[in-house]
């Protein structure tokens, strides 16, 4: 690997060294992907313990396939981590800041101190003129503040541009995501900047061209880049709590929403995707993305254009209430004016993660509706296939088991909140001989509810 204080006339490849700042699931990803590309990289942070576990081998976070290219390129050379910003400063041809922008306690705001202290340490210690790109999700107009600590802080005379590429990595996903983009998007402010992320993309074009892909590239402006994850976060997300809506709608009227998406979904200007009416929305994107969003938007003065947003948020928050109400109606427990009792139940409970095939737990609907499940006096048994750690430490209320026989013997109702597939290729027949009452709340709607109810279960879906 080259030396981390090269200048950039040492390096023995044409394409640029990179540096990660904040290797949290999306930084590591980052660094661990682009090591594959070929690139040289040095992922960055202030935390010791998870900066020494990714430099052992260990990966802090599930996420499939990760672990053996974490692997492999720490042993390539092309991929190391380090607490040390100067030796970052000096590494680096390219900087990208991938630390966390969380909702601000008691406010809709993102919280944009990781962003300024990572930006401020680096820059007081750069000593040439190097690109620092914004790939935290932030509010629209923080580039250019970016730009001005840069002024600020950096040595004078360095010339150091501000650029902006936003992500838009899945969890469970990511890898892919990274390697195999479905677009890439970056907004430079000079021709010198926009050649140099040209470069920074080229490994992910030519990947594309050997396997025959094509990769869309949208170069634009600042504001533009900000905005485009944002965006997409809070369409995705009214598509999600349209659909809950919608639920609400056919549990009233006898209709069947997953029905209802299925015939919308077929309309290509609507299309199938984010259409699977369930308990909501969570992770550590799409809540806290859209309060942003809105309350940049009041600060610009366009919030009532975004109104709307303030609705989706409270469908989907709803939700949680509403599946507490749908298990108590599943067991007789009629709730009162305080919510329902629903003390002597046994509750096995499967998922606690807010999606598959990860185990984040962050905003996680499933894990909340388990503990305001727990709060109504329910005995409540979680099993997760890899959240249960995470969930633990969460929810020390709850009990949590390692297995999923564990989780329904004897239960008098099966929530089902989570698609894992373990989850979703359950036997109706093999589960009921396990459980005291053969009681189903089906929160994934993934369930034919025919077939359970003619193994005898008393199935309850969301709006169906």
């Amino acid at each position: 690997m080259a030396n981390a204080n090269q200048t950039p006339s040492q390096n023995p490849t044409t394409r640029p060294r990179i540096s990660f700042l904040g290797c949290g699931y999306l930084g590591a990803t980052y660094a661990i992907c682009f090591a594959e590309l070929g690139y040289e990289v040095i992922g960055y942070d202030v935390d010791s313990p998870k900066i020494e576990a990714l430099a052992s081998g260990v990966l802090p976070i599930h996420e499939p396939g990760l672990p053996e290219l974490l692997k492999k390129n720490l042993d390539t050379g092309r991929l190391r981590f380090t607490t040390d910003i100067k030796a970052v400063a000096d590494f680096a041809d390219v900087h990208f800041i991938c630390v966390g922008t969380p909702q601000l306690k008691g406010e809709h705001r993102a919280d944009l101190s990781y962003i300024e202290s990572s930006v401020v340490d680096l820059a007081q210690h750069l000593t040439r003129k190097v690109l620092i790109v914004g790939k935290s999700t932030v509010p629209v107009g923080t580039a250019q503040w970016v730009q001005e600590l840069v002024d600020r802080h950096a040595p004078e005379g360095l010339g150091v541009e501000v650029g902006w590429s936003p992500e838009f990595l899945q969890e469970s996903n990511a890898m892919h995501d990274v390697l195999r983009p479905n677009r890439i998007v970056y907004a430079a402010q000079s021709e010198w900047a926009s050649d140099l992320l040209k470069d920074v993309h080229r490994g992910l074009l030519e990947l594309a061209a050997v396997e025959d892909r094509e990769v869309p590239v949208v170069e634009t402006d600042l504001a533009t880049a900000e905005l485009v994850k944002v965006a997409a976060n809070a369409f995705l997300s009214t598509k999600i709590s349209f659909i809950n809506a919608m639920a609400d709608l056919c549990e009233v009227t006898g209709g069947d929403v997953a029905d209802l998406a299925k015939a919308i979904g077929y309309d290509q200007r609507i299309g199938n995707k984010f259409l699977r009416a369930g308990i909501g929305f969570g992770g550590g994107c799409l809540p806290k993305d859209i309060r942003a969003l809105s309350a940049r938007a009041g600060e610009l003065g366009v919030g009532e254009s975004f109104r709307f947003l303030d609705e989706v948020d409270a469908v989907n928050t709803r939700r949680r209430a509403h599946t507490v109400r749908s298990v108590a109606n599943l067991v007789g427990r009629t709730p009162g004016p305080n919510g329902p009792d629903l003390s002597g139940v046994r509750i096995a409970y499967l998922g606690a993660t807010f999606k598959p095939d990860t185990d984040d737990i962050r905003d996680s609907p499933a894990l909340d509706i388990a503990r305001r499940l727990r709060a109504a006096r329910a005995d409540v048994v979680v099993y997760d296939p890899e959240g249960l750690e995470n969930a633990k430490a969460f929810a020390p209320e709850l009990s949590f088991v390692k297995t999923l026989a564990e989780a329904v013997a004897g239960a008098d109702v099966v929530c089902a909140m989570v698609p894992w597939e373990e989850f979703r290729t359950l036997d109706p027949e093999a589960l009921g001989r396990q459980v005291a009452e053969r009681r189903l709340l089906d929160g994934m709607n993934a369930y034919d509810p025919e077939q359970w109810r003619k193994h005898g279960w008393t199935y309850q879906g969301i709006g169906r």
